[in-house]
């Protein structure tokens, strides 16, 4: 077997920025795990984390973490709310559970509303929807956009008007699909879906303000694509979750 050749620091920073031009905030732990697999494959060594924390550090390419998110919710309207089917269940399979939630995206001195619907298991964002109000088309169309990759045995959600409109629900229903939704606007029964919209924020750049609306649905298709096809997950052994969606979905 011949002996692995040792990469420079230079080379090294190369190969980060190469990464980085698709996952352009991706965390350090998983930035050295991606790293290694290009370096073997290669055959080089690679370098330990420490050392590579180290280079980040010197070449100014540390991620500064950006927080805070916008309520996008309103409970208050007299459509029937549904109970929580989630609470205790543990999910194993794709397509067992879904979840949703709309986020915002800041477009000039305006915002646009980001539906977008995860399968749980997966973590493989299998509808999405840039829509500049927050009227039920938004996030219908993500429904029916998601209803055309396979459908769900649970769909979950927070309370707001839109998941709970006639139209929505009965969309839900036509596909044999059970309802669910958060109880008392507690954020944290969905998650997921809040680190969903965290991610595509933080790490694909939707926490921007595009100059104009094609701008920001551009910038949203990257995102999404990226996300599903090239972010590695910890909770997915470090695979992507198309690798994870597709492989058990057939």
């Amino acid at each position: 077997m011949s002996k692995r050749k040792e990469f420079n620091d230079a080379g090294v920073i190369n190969q980060v920025l190469k990464i980085r031009q698709d996952l352009p905030v991706i965390g350090g732990k998983k930035l050295h795990y991606l790293l290694r697999k290009t370096l073997l494959r290669s055959g080089h060594t690679c370098l330990g984390r420490d050392r590579l924390f180290d280079l980040l550090r010197e070449h100014n390419l540390l991620i500064k973490r950006k927080r805070k998110y916008a309520i996008t919710t309103n409970s208050n309207h007299p459509f029937k709310k549904y109970g929580n089917l989630v609470k205790s269940i543990s999910v194993r399979r794709n397509n067992q559970l879904w979840v949703s939630d709309i986020t915002y995206v800041r477009v000039n001195n305006n915002f646009a509303y980001l539906s977008l619907i995860t399968d749980v298991n997966s973590r493989m964002i299998v509808g999405y929807h840039l829509s500049d109000s927050l009227a039920l088309k938004g996030t219908y169309t993500a429904l029916k956009n998601a209803l055309k990759v396979a459908k769900p045995e649970i769909h979950h959600s927070d309370r707001g008007s839109q998941y709970c409109s006639h139209k929505y629900t009965k969309e839900l229903k036509r596909h044999k699909v059970k309802i669910s939704m958060t109880q008392d606007g507690n954020c944290y029964d969905n998650a997921i879906a809040e680190r969903v919209n965290g991610i595509l924020k933080q790490q694909f750049g939707l926490d921007s303000r595009f100059r104009n609306f094609e701008n920001a649905k551009l910038a949203v298709k990257q995102a999404v694509k990226s996300y599903n096809y090239l972010r590695p997950h910890w909770s997915l052994q470090l695979m992507v979750p198309a690798e994870v969606y597709f492989k058990a979905t057939g």
